[in-house]
């Protein structure tokens, strides 16, 4: 198929990437045309700003840009191409003014363009109408081995959960990197531990591996941990509001 991208940040160039490997893009319209050109130079294709993509043939217009940028496409129109955008949290309903054939997909996965190695990304799934969701589908399986139909309720759900593994998690590691360099202990030294746990979740339910302190009631321990956080005072009231939520369930 001849694809269209919009957008030339961390999604448009990874799934941009994948999408190569067995069609044809044609085009990269993006409003930063620095990276328009670079992106388009990396697909052999033609690139332009979004006032101009409507100029542009494709059989598929693939738009990856931020949440607030999709909700101001009045000036985007393809008509009865279809047109699929990557946001998890975005209705399905924001292209209906784009192309009378329009859907999702959501790639659930953090993407980097700077990625040497692509991770598995499960893709997320919708059209308006099921002959489009099909379409949707069929294309989306040439990207991924892991396509599940999803509506926008279900995607904000997940959408919503993903956050909170990935980048409440990431922000836990800033946090306890932070500490380690003011204390002078080696961050390092936690890596295997944090590759474990993610591990160990492959197998089983996160709820049945808990460990540490506050699933023990172990009061001696985390009044000694409360009274070292004392000059850290984000980091010790984040360390009570997860304690008591593992210890109240």
């Amino acid at each position: 198929m001849d694809v269209a991208i919009i957008g030339s940040g961390n999604v448009a160039t990874v799934l941009g990437r994948l999408i190569a490997k067995t069609h044809r893009i044609v085009h990269v319209c993006s409003r930063n045309p620095e990276h328009a050109a670079i992106l388009a130079r990396e697909f052999e294709c033609t690139h332009s700003d979004l006032e101009n993509i409507s100029q542009v043939s494709a059989d598929i217009y693939l738009i990856a840009v931020s949440d607030a940028a999709l909700e101001n496409l009045a000036s985007f129109h393809v008509h009865d191409k279809l047109v699929v955008h990557t946001a998890g949290s975005v209705s399905i309903d924001v292209l209906k003014n784009v192309s009378h054939n329009y859907g999702i997909i959501y790639p659930l996965q953090s993407l980097r363009k700077e990625m040497a190695v692509v991770p598995q990304i499960p893709l997320l799934a919708d059209g308006n109408t099921a002959d489009n969701f099909y379409a949707i589908e069929a294309f989306a399986k040439t990207i991924s081995t892991d396509v599940k139909r999803a509506d926008d309720e279900q995607r904000l759900k997940l959408h919503t959960a993903a956050v909170i593994v990935s980048n409440f998690t990431n922000h836990l590691y800033s946090m306890a990197e932070e500490f380690c360099n003011k204390e002078h202990v080696d961050f390092d030294l936690l890596k295997p531990l944090i590759l474990e746990t993610a591990l160990r979740i492959q197998h089983e339910s996160p709820g049945k591996l808990q460990t540490g302190p506050a699933i023990r009631k172990d009061i001696q321990t985390l009044d000694k941990h409360l009274r070292l956080l004392s000059n850290y005072p984000k980091l010790r009231t984040t360390y009570l509001r997860l304690t008591d939520s593992i210890m109240n369930g």
